[in-house]
């Protein structure tokens, strides 16, 4: 389904009763990543699976449970929200340099107060 786990609890005990869902905030970061990494319809189809999991409001939880099609855990999730807003502004930016935009180095030449480097 493209989402993904934190870790496997089938194959190591984490002292908390219940299953673990699918973290939310890490699924948006491999979205992020397929985006940075040129990896378009890949970024672009995880991010809308991940939409598509918003309440009727657009709020997102920490983990959701594809079996039982449900959200689980914090709710809201902030950290969930973020994830959606750096996933799209990534997707937003990707024809225009997505790398250079998010470390912060200028995808043109060198300039200084406006003017070339020279």
């Amino acid at each position: 389904d493209g989402l993904v786990r934190r870790y496997r609890t089938e194959c190591v005990s984490d002292g908390l009763p219940g299953k673990e869902g699918t973290f939310l905030a890490c699924s948006f970061w491999l979205a992020d990543a397929y985006a940075l990494t040129g990896r378009m319809q890949e970024a672009r189809a995880l991010f809308e699976r991940l939409l598509s999991l918003r309440n009727d409001v657009g709020l997102l939880s920490e983990e959701y449970d594809p079996g039982l099609q449900r959200m689980l855990g914090n709710f809201p999730q902030a950290f969930s929200h973020v994830g959606l807003v750096n996933a799209a502004y990534t997707l937003a930016i990707s024809g225009r340099g997505a790398r250079e935009l998010r470390s912060g180095t200028p995808a043109g030449p060198d300039t200084k107060a406006g003017r070339p480097a020279g």
